[in-house]
C-alpha cells in the first residue's frame, strides 16, 4: 500500500516514514503543504498522512483541494492540535480519521489499517476470501485454517489483491503502489511473485485463487466471506 505523509518536522516525518516502512507501506514524503498538495494529485495512494501547521499550502486547504478535485483515497489528520473545533474542522474537510500528537504507534497502526479496510469495504481486521483468510493485524495469513508461509513482498501483494478482492488490478497498478523508487519497478518481477503466490496457495490446482486476465491484470477470484 503507498502512502504519503505531509509534515514539515522533519525528524518526525523520517521518524514515521521509517516506521511505516518496516511495517510494509511504500511511503512518499512531503516537508510542506504544496508539495504535499502536489504528490496527492499525481501520486498513486491508497493513504495520506496530513498535518495541519504545514508552510505552504495549510493542511485544511489541502485536503479540501484533494477532494474538490475527486481524490477519495483516506485522509489521516496528524497534528498536535487537540480541540474539538479543531477535529470537527478536520473531519468537515474531508478528512477520514484524526490523531493528535504525541501519539501511540499501536493506535495509528489499527487507524490506519482500519482505513485502508473500510475503503476496500472490509469491516473486519481479518479479510477472508474462501478459505484464504489475512489478518491485518499480524500480517498473517492462513489457507483452509492453516497458516501460510510468505515473503513480506508476497504478503504485500496478496494484502494490496484481497483489499481489492473481486476487481481487476493491472500490473502498473501493483508496481506503483508496492514498490517504493522508480527503478525498483518490473513488471516482470511482479510475474513471478505472482506465480510463486499460486503456487502456495493453490499447491494442487484446484483452487484458482488469482486469475489472469490477459491485457487486463489479476484478480482475485476467491468470494469474500
Amino acid at each position: 500500500m503507498r502512502l504519503l505523509i505531509v509534515e514539515d518536522e522533519t525528524g518526525l516525518r523520517q521518524r514515521l516514514a521509517a516506521w511505516l516502512r518496516e511495517e510494509g507501506f511504500v511511503v512518499d514524503e512531503a516537508g510542506d503543504g504544496d508539495a504535499g498538495l502536489a504528490m496527492g494529485r499525481h501520486h498513486p495512494l491508497d493513504l495520506a498522512v496530513v498535518d495541519l501547521g504545514l508552510p505552504g499550502t495549510e493542511g485544511l486547504a489541502l485536503i479540501r483541494s484533494l477532494r474538490a478535485e475527486g481524490h477519495r483515497y483516506p485522509i489521516l489528520i496528524l497534528t498536535a492540535r487537540g480541540r474539538w473545533q479543531d477535529k470537527v474542522a478536520g473531519l468537515e474537510a474531508g478528512a477520514d480519521d484524526y490523531v493528535v500528537k504525541p501519539f501511540q504507534r499501536e493506535e495509528l497502526r489499527a487507524r490506519l489499517q482500519a482505513l485502508l479496510r473500510r475503503a476496500g469495504g472490509w469491516a473486519d481486521p481479518v479479510l477472508a476470501c474462501g478459505p484464504l483468510a489475512l489478518d491485518t493485524r499480524d500480517q498473517s495469513v492462513r489457507l483452509h485454517g492453516a497458516p501460510l508461509e510468505l515473503t513480506a513482498f508476497e504478503y504485500r501483494v496478496l494484502a494490496y489483491l484481497m483489499h481489492h478482492a473481486g476487481e481487476v488490478v493491472s500490473k502498473t497498478e501493483l508496481v506503483e503502489h508496492l514498490y517504493e523508487d522508480d527503478d525498483q519497478r518490473d513488471s516482470n518481477v511482479m510475474e513471478v511473485i505472482i506465480a510463486r503466490l499460486r503456487r502456495k496457495l493453490d499447491p494442487d490446482g484446484t483452487l484458482r485463487p488469482i486469475e489472469t486476465l490477459r491485457g487486463r491484470g489479476y484478480r482475485l477470484a476467491l468470494e469474500r466471506t
